[in-house]
């Protein structure tokens, strides 16, 4: 090439002297006129000889590039086809073009696949391929990342997919995985209460069976567990016999209701479970998380705190009643000094507020009142579900002041205090925003705890086990330094409110629910007024009527879906799903009923069947005899269906 190139340059140079020459001439003015004729046509030949030496150079560049590639490719296929990771080329529409050996070992036993369909051969859809992104598949029992390059050629796209088996990758990240250590926490529920009067031998023969369960429970996932405190055990273990835990649903916890305390009470675990942490402190972190979770839902669970979030299991029994008030007496001290020290104090429950929610933040702002501070109740009195209750502190002379969430937002200061009763989820508040306005929030609620909970409280006071939060300020307002007591009309708030929760005494009631009745009663409460506050019209007891009336069952449950159009169709519901527990055999009763976005559920226990479990699997939540839920834009014969297979699916668990 390079002696091709050597002959047109000289040709080139030849012409350029054959121009130069005549033109010297012509300046000279001495040439022959048929010198100056031939020597134009020598440049004419010359010029023409290089037209011909370019075309033909540049012909020959090409047949020789032509040559080249076809070698390069030659060579490249023969490199493609020794390769040791399967690759196969395609057309868009999924045909193969071609494919190397190894491809045909693996995938095919060795038979060809020229014009066959990838779909057809691998079950690989090539439209689902990215470029971008690489796709895991399976076959034959070993793992590949699928990767694709397309490119056109001669108007057509050719895509070249890859096959790089990573089956050892995966296995080397599944033991990985599956070998980190998670750190679980075991905690005795109310162990002080429930040796507080048994003799030193029974207390040894407990923690002996105790022990006995645990290790049980520990043996063949080679971790260890060790005892902290006489109600504490620490436990570590690799993620995969926690997995097979989880699987088994921590049979521990069934386990230990079998040990009995002066063969009558039984205990009970609540274990906090920490797992996926980045370093064992961060799993530490997490399991301690899961603890005050599972405490907080009543304890007799495990919740397990993983990267994605919380899962539980157990909370079967009933939360167990502490004795002590210890904790009270400094929880109410601390919240008078905040009271004192705020410039006004509101008090606000959830959405749809019922007769404990307004009762329990009435009955604390008569508190407030005697402290010299103004309070406000925050209620949205459009669908406030007690507004009986709301009228007759109106016409109380020393009643509340109500107020609505609007009015409350452009009031508040950065000294206020906001105090939320009956709820610690924020997302079912009264008011959002008054919740994210107000610089000092204290929370009192008896609800079992849910995931999205309040954080950023300077007090909370949770108790699963109590009755109601009315029961929880009632037992509050006796440790206030009040220089009187709060008069008679928050009395019967705060006395409506227990009774409501409580179902008239029956359900969820411990000694301390009767103690606070029996001061509540002792300042001035008038048990005929309370059950004024309870009465419905005859409209509203002929609809209730016919709820009950459509109730089917189902196992042990009772389910009532009926279409009603009626402003009070949220209260009607819930008195007759408790009016539904009283028929013989029921354990659980469910009230479907429409609302304005979709269909709200009201869902009732007698403590055998943990609604607040159920309701939490359709976005609700409650406690364990007690539980609602909203389904957002749904009918109500969709939200009948989901609630069908989720007691379809607990009672195959049992």
């Amino acid at each position: 090439m390079k002696r091709k190139y050597g002959v047109m340059i000289a040709t080139w140079i030849l012409w350029f002297i054959s121009v130069l020459v005549p033109l010297f001439c012509m300046v000279l003015q001495r040439v022959p006129q048929r010198f100056l004729t031939i020597q134009f046509l020598v440049i004419l030949l010359l010029g023409i000889l290089l037209c011909v030496q370019w075309i033909w150079l540049r012909r020959a560049e090409r047949i020789q590039n032509t040559a080249v590639r076809g070698e390069i490719e030659g060579a490249g296929m023969a490199a493609l086809q020794s390769m040791t990771v399967p690759m196969i080329l395609a057309e868009r529409d999924g045909k193969i073009l071609w494919s190397n050996e190894i491809f045909q070992n693996r995938f095919v036993s060795g038979r060809s696949v020229l014009g066959r369909s990838v779909q057809d051969v691998i079950h690989l859809n090539l439209a689902a391929l990215d470029q971008n992104r690489d796709l895991l598949m399976e076959h034959n029992g070993l793992s590949y990342r699928v990767h694709a390059v397309s490119s056109a050629q001669n108007q057509q796209e050719i895509i070249a997919v890859q096959f790089l088996e990573i089956t050892d990758i995966l296995r080397l990240q599944h033991e990985q995985t599956n070998s980190r250590p998670c750190v679980m926490l075991l905690v005795i529920d109310s162990y002080d209460d429930l040796l507080q009067y048994a003799r030193e031998s029974e207390k040894a023969q407990v923690s002996a069976e105790v022990e006995r369960v645990l290790e049980n429970f520990m043996q063949g996932t080679e971790g260890i567990i060790r005892k902290v405190e006489n109600d504490l055990f620490y436990a570590v273990m690799e993620s995969r016999y926690l997995h097979e835990i989880m699987n088994n649903r921590f049979h521990v916890l069934d386990e230990a209701r079998q040990i009995r305390v002066n063969d009558r009470m039984h205990i009970t675990f609540s274990i906090g479970v920490g797992d996926g942490g980045s370093t064992l402190a961060e799993s530490e972190k997490f399991a301690r998380q899961s603890l005050d979770m599972a405490l907080g839902r009543g304890g007799d669970q495990a919740a397990v705190k993983t990267e994605n979030g919380f899962c539980f299991f157990g909370g079967a029994s009933k939360g167990i009643e502490k004795k002590s008030k210890t904790k009270i007496r400094s929880i109410a001290l601390a919240m008078q000094e905040l009271i004192e020290n705020s410039d006004q104090v509101f008090l606000m429950g959830h959405r749809f507020g019922d007769l404990d929610s307004v009762g329990s933040a009435c009955g604390l702002a008569g508190a407030v009142r005697l402290m010299q501070k103004p309070a406000y109740v925050v209620v949205n009195q459009q669908s406030c579900l007690a507004t009986q209750l709301i009228d007759r502190m109106q016409q109380c002379p020393d009643g509340p002041k109500f107020m609505e969430p609007v009015d409350a937002l452009a009031q508040v200061t950065d000294n206020s205090l906001l105090i939320v009763v009956d709820t610690h989820n924020k997302d079912i508040l009264e008011s959002v925003d008054l919740y994210h306005a107000a610089r000092y929030v204290i929370v009192i609620d008896h609800h079992r705890k849910n995931v999205n909970f309040i954080e950023n409280a300077v007090i909370f006071h949770h108790e699963p086990y109590a009755s109601s939060a009315s029961e929880m300020v009632t037992e509050i307002i006796q440790y206030f330094r009040l220089d009187t007591e709060v008069s008679s009309a928050y009395a019967d708030a705060l006395l409506a409110g227990i009774m409501l929760d409580t179902k008239n005494f029956v359900m969820r009631t411990g000694v301390r629910t009767f103690e606070a009745a029996a001061y509540l009663r002792k300042i001035g409460a008038d048990t005929v007024q309370v059950k004024s506050l309870f009465s419905n019209t005859i409209s509203m007891y002929s609809m209730r009527a016919q709820i009950v009336a459509h109730a089917e069952l189902y196992r042990n449950n009772a389910i009532s879906a009926v279409k009603l159009q009626d402003k009070n169709a949220r209260v009607l519901a819930a008195q007759a799903a408790d009016e539904l527990l009283s028929i013989q055999g029921v354990e659980a009763s469910f009230v479907l009923y429409l609302e304005e976005t979709g269909v709200g559920i009201s869902a009732r226990s007698m403590g055998n069947v943990n609604v607040q479990v159920i309701m939490e699997q359709l976005g609700g939540g409650g406690h364990q005899t007690m539980a609602a839920t909203q389904l957002k834009g749904c009918t109500i014969q969709e939200a009948k269906e989901q609630l069908l297979l989720i007691l379809e699916a607990q009672e195959n668990e049992t």
